[in-house]
């Protein structure tokens, strides 16, 4: 076997998209739409903001004067359909508990939607969200980026393609400190109402659902322990591991952490091999590589665009083409059964069966 390192990474979704562009309303705010997803729609060659809502109608003008969108709306004008006519599909990028209802509005006005992971504060409401969708018959997809990423989908093809052997282990771990150099202690991401719980639902999230997709399989029990040292932390999870089972005796090993040192990890062990992917669970453009395979062993840095850019033209093609939707809502609804499964083992020191 000759094993070689990618030089670069390159989209295995791409198709001719004659309806571009798909023209977005963002809804909510917050420091990732702004700072992140918006730029990125700016940058996405499918894709514009047309409309941006925000609970605040300054905050609405700000943003649609810095990005060009034709619509600053409140969330009550959005949930009258003010503009709908001007945008195709909704981004929802607020608070988990805020999830639904906003996805109603964009099936009653039968919009396409992208929704934040996860969908929803509790699986009951994910499961509401997903039926919404599903009897409007509009798309709905999770917004996990890491299955637009490039890196991910490469490894996600060696491991189908037998490159490890099969599959034995995984290992994500995904964390920082959230409220080092003055991090907000009243942020809604460590209130239990609006996020459902803390590190678990925020960032590790992404590596179980890495591991499913990287598997392409679903897991059968959980086991799970939490811990909230911080006062700041009180009845949610600052610190989190989660021990899945897949089936075939494939294990999978996810950690994460509001209040540890930044680390951002996935490796995936096989009988005959070994791949290891570093700054994965972050939106950096590069990711560092290691191969280890029938005694060789390969490293490097593998450069690849934005991955919530790639995440907003895989949707926008998707949306656009006859390329079928994934990760669709489901998908996403599997998530936050498995935390809830995670939370119940924690809280009862128990393996929980899924």
């Amino acid at each position: 076997m000759t094993l070689e390192l990618p030089t670069r990474f390159e989209r295995d979704w791409d198709r001719p998209v004659s309806d571009a562009p798909l023209r977005f309303a963002v809804i909510g705010l917050g420091g990732f739409a702004r700072n992140t997803a918006l730029p990125c729609i700016e940058e996405s060659d499918y894709c514009e903001t047309t409309a941006v809502v925000s609970g605040s109608p300054e905050k609405a003008a700000e943003v649609a004067s810095e990005f060009d969108a034709e619509h600053a709306l409140t969330y009550e004008e959005y949930a009258d359909g003010v503009g709908s006519e001007d945008y195709d599909a909704v981004y929802v990028v607020t608070p988990n508990a805020l999830h639904l209802p906003h996805v109603e509005t964009a099936a009653d006005l039968e919009k396409a939607v992208l929704c934040e992971k996860p969908l929803e504060a509790d699986a009951d409401r994910a499961e509401r969200l997903v039926e919404v969708c599903e009897d409007a018959g509009v798309p709905l997809m999770t917004a996990y980026r890491m299955q637009a990423a490039r890196s991910i989908r490469w490894i996600r093809r060696q491991v189908a393609d037998g490159l490890i052997g099969d599959p034995v282990q995984i290992h994500g771990e995904f964390s920082y400190p959230l409220l080092a150099n003055g991090g907000d202690p009243n942020q809604w991401r460590i209130d239990p109402d609006l996020s459902g719980g803390a590190a678990l639902m925020d960032i590790g999230i992404y590596p179980i659902n890495t591991a499913r997709y990287v598997l392409d399989a679903d897991p059968v029990a959980a086991r799970g322990t939490t811990h909230n040292p911080d006062p700041a932390f009180e009845g949610v999870d600052e610190h989190v591991a989660a021990q899945l089972e897949f089936p075939d005796a494939v294990t999978a090993s996810c950690t994460a952490s509001f209040g540890a040192s930044v680390a951002s990890r996935f490796a995936i062990t096989g009988t005959e091999g070994r791949i290891v992917v570093e700054s994965v669970f972050g939106v950096d453009d590069a990711c560092h590589l290691t191969i280890d395979v029938d005694g060789s062993h390969l490293e490097g840095t593998v450069a690849a665009p934005h991955e919530v850019s790639e995440e907003f033209d895989y949707f926008a093609t998707a949306v656009l083409t006859e390329m079928g939707l994934a990760p669709d809502g489901r998908h996403g609804l599997t998530d936050v059964q498995i935390a809830e499964a995670v939370y119940e083992s924690a809280e009862e020191g128990t393996r929980v069966e899924l």
